[in-house]
């Protein structure tokens, strides 16, 4: 059945994309060896030890997702399954007690469930963002790993992360490395978007929307942005992602890549791409949970323009197809793959 109970009092059409504080939370504290249950809570606020892991080292990690509510009045999250696994591989190698995946997903309902009148409703183009993270809370001296962790959920509603539709944004390519070769580019650590805040600043007084990260061994590959996987398609209509060990697994770009190919009938591959060959694609994108997607218009690279045959007044025809592809899934306007959406309500 459909979700009928009252929402809070917000202006929905006109939410921003930030922090709005909602009801309840989940927190789970792993001491002694093991994780807690976990209970919802209304306190936001977290107490540490001023020697806190995470404070000393920034042994952290996240997560970002959405619930919404559908066409037909329900309230789903999108694919919680694969958030999940992905910290739970972050976890390993921040030296981190993994979160059990059965856990974090039931923790998310839980999360959902508690904050029902948050989820904006349909149409509004607002949507209920949900926050997983992970710290080490236990005092640390020496360089090592905590003996203390939590791990905590909290839901904000946000609005559309582009007002009056997505523009085609300019990338400037990047004098910074986001992540070495064998670093912790792979895994969705805090520490990779600390990294990234000097370049994007330097990049915004620039004029510039975002950086594009070339490899930083050879600084000839493309790789990411500072918080987004790239997709190119080619002349022809085929889409392409970067490959590489050092880029984030972004499940908006896996999603988006199944969709291109199973309910587009596009071609699609996943490859290095290298920076000399961006002039010869027909359209740029950037992808994740917040956009999902943002379209690119132009990339300087060190004064050289490269300007995409989409332009920069509107998305380009194919990821325009992407998008309104995988958000009527998101929404249940288009049938989902088996598994992709989980029902709260």
């Amino acid at each position: 059945m459909a979700v009928t109970m009252e929402k809070a009092n917000i202006d929905w059409k006109n939410l921003g994309f930030g922090y709005y504080k909602t009801d309840v939370r989940f927190v789970s504290d792993f001491k002694d060896g093991k994780w807690d249950e976990g209970h919802l809570t209304a306190d936001e606020n977290i107490v540490l030890n001023e020697s806190a892991g995470v404070l000393q080292y920034a042994q952290t990690c996240f997560e970002g997702m959405k619930a919404y509510t559908t066409v037909d009045g329900h309230v789903v999250v999108f694919r919680p399954d694969l958030n999940a696994q992905r910290m739970y591989e972050t976890a390993l190698r921040l030296e981190m007690p993994p979160y059990p995946v059965e856990k974090f997903v039931k923790a998310v309902e839980q999360v959902v469930k508690a904050n029902l009148k948050y989820v904006p409703p349909y149409g509004t183009g607002a949507t209920l963002y949900l926050r997983p993270f992970m710290f080490g809370s236990a005092p640390v001296m020496g360089v090592k790993p905590s003996t203390e962790y939590q791990f905590r959920i909290f839901a904000s509603p946000v609005g559309p992360y582009f007002k009056g539709g997505a523009k085609p944004i300019t990338l400037k390519v990047s004098d910074f490395d986001r992540a070495a070769p064998r670093g912790t580019g792979h895994v969705k650590a805090g520490l990779n978007y600390a990294m990234s805040l000097h370049a994007i600043v330097s990049a915004h007084k620039e004029g510039y929307d975002e950086n594009l990260y070339p490899d930083a061994k050879t600084r000839t590959k493309v790789e990411e942005t500072g918080g987004a996987n790239f997709f190119f398609v080619t002349g022809d209509n085929k889409v392409i992602t970067p490959k590489s060990d050092s880029i984030l697994p972004s499940i908006t770009r896996r999603s988006l890549m199944y969709v291109a190919k199973e309910y587009l009938g596009l071609e699609t591959e996943e490859r290095e791409i290298m920076l000399e060959e961006l002039k010869d694609f027909s359209e740029c994108g950037l992808c994740g949970t917040a956009a999902v997607i943002s379209p690119v218009g132009k990339i300087v690279d060190h004064g050289k323009e490269i300007c995409f045959p989409s332009g920069m007044e509107e998305m380009g025809p194919v990821s325009k197809k992407l998008y309104e592809t995988l958000t009527g899934i998101q929404f249940g306007k288009i049938k989902a793959p088996d598994g992709w959406i989980r029902v709260i309500e």
